[in-house]
């Protein structure tokens, strides 16, 4: 495969975006991790050292120190981030802390459902102290229950909320990306094409007046000559007006889908070569009519045919088959080319797209536009098999559906 060195760069780019972002999900994790167990070791110590502050104060113990006394006290009201409730060994709330700075001291919010569901919760978990007041007396102690503090918790959940906003960004910046290159690619299409119709239109001019000279000297020349360049002639003027079509809005008239069809396939047999088979298969939709721009839609199947000859290095078949599905007409184009790999099955509608050394990868681009965009049709790549060929599906919605 020769894919384009821009379209190849590209892809490299999103991937390393895409592994860069990666790298810096899992530090942020790693690192948070970290820090959220570095905290809560700590909070862990404040509790221990809360539950024997409480235990001194509560204890029989000698504090006739006033000193003594108040360092307990301080350890004790320095927690002013973790809940805390402390319970004894009978289960019965003897006070809470750093729940509600105005409740925390009234007795009624101690039995209140509220706590009641903290203490339970709490209780399921293995963050609690037990402490005895007399080391000889195991009948008597209290619990310490404590939960997370919300700093904590906060900086728990922090990673997740990181990699939703790393994740929000890259979806951002991708979308504003390929909206940012689709609109460069259109006005590429539309500069290039106009230019192609301009360009072509001098020279076309000229040819035609030439040719007018030329059928009037009818004795001196060969007839059938004349017409087989005023059929070429014919034909310059087609592909001016396709070109001179991309960028604005075409006109779409019913048509025929297999009288279009059949007419490019005629055209492309005759000037192909002979080890190329063409096979044309009508089945129910010989009298299947859509909305059609005919020189876009011929153009589709011109692409699709060059693009089928190439795949098969110039010998092989061709098989265009119509199928009436009552509200849409499938056509199936198949050859026997090298195939395409399963991951190539988008990308070969991409522009700049390319499985020969030398080209442009615009022509299936062009095809994917010309259907979808203006023919408000689907194409897809429907099955295809490397050095067995590929089918390339066409979708299109009849008039009378």
């Amino acid at each position: 495969m020769y894919p384009l060195s821009i379209y190849d760069r590209k892809k490299r780019w999103k991937i390393w975006l895409f592994f860069v972002a990666i790298a810096i999900a899992i530090f942020t994790l790693l690192y948070t991790d970290y820090m959220v167990k570095k905290l809560s070791s700590e909070e862990r110590s404040k509790m221990q050292q809360w539950a024997d502050a409480y235990r001194l104060i509560t204890s029989d113990e000698d504090l006739s120190s006033g000193t003594q006394n108040y360092l307990l006290n301080s350890v004790i009201r320095a927690n002013r981030t973790i809940p805390v409730i402390l319970a004894d060994e009978k289960g019965n709330i003897n006070s809470v802390l750093n729940f509600d700075s105005v409740k925390d001291s009234d007795p009624e919010f101690l039995k209140s459902a509220y706590i009641v569901k903290q203490l339970h919760q709490m209780q399921s978990s293995s963050d609690s102290i037990k402490f005895y007041f007399d080391p000889s007396d195991s009948t008597r102690y209290n619990i310490l229950y404590y939960k997370e503090s919300t700093i904590l918790q906060q900086l728990r959940y922090y990673p997740f909320v990181q990699l939703g906003i790393i994740a929000l960004f890259l979806l951002v910046s991708y979308l504003a990306f390929s909206a940012s290159r689709r609109s460069e690619q259109n006005k590429v299409w539309l500069g290039m094409s106009k230019e192609t119709a301009h360009q072509l239109g001098t020279p076309i001019s000229s040819l035609m007046a030439w040719m007018e000279m030329i059928k009037s000297d009818r004795a001196n020349i060969d007839l059938t000559l004349v017409e087989e360049m005023d059929k070429d002639l014919q034909r310059l003027n087609l592909i001016t007006e396709r070109f001179s079509k991309i960028g604005s809005e075409p006109i779409l008239k019913e048509a025929n889908v297999c009288e279009v069809v059949s007419m490019a396939l005629d055209y492309m047999s005759k000037r192909s070569s002979n080890k190329v088979i063409f096979i044309f298969e009508k089945n129910n939709a010989s009298d299947s009519l859509c909305m059609l721009n005919i020189p876009l839609f011929e153009w589709v199947i011109e692409n699709l045919t060059k693009n089928a000859i190439d795949a098969m290095n110039g010998e092989g078949k061709i098989t265009c088959s119509l199928t009436d599905l009552g509200n849409h007409i499938i056509l199936d184009f198949s050859d026997t080319g090298k195939g395409l790999k399963t991951t190539q099955f988008k990308a070969i509608f991409n522009p700049g797209f390319t499985t020969k050394k030398r080209g442009w990868g615009m022509g299936l681009s062009l095809v994917k536009r010309i259907v979808e965009s203006y023919h408000r049709g689907k194409i897809y790549v429907r099955h295809s098999e490397v050095n067995k060929g590929t089918k390339i599906r066409i979708q299109l919605r009849k008039t009378n559906s």
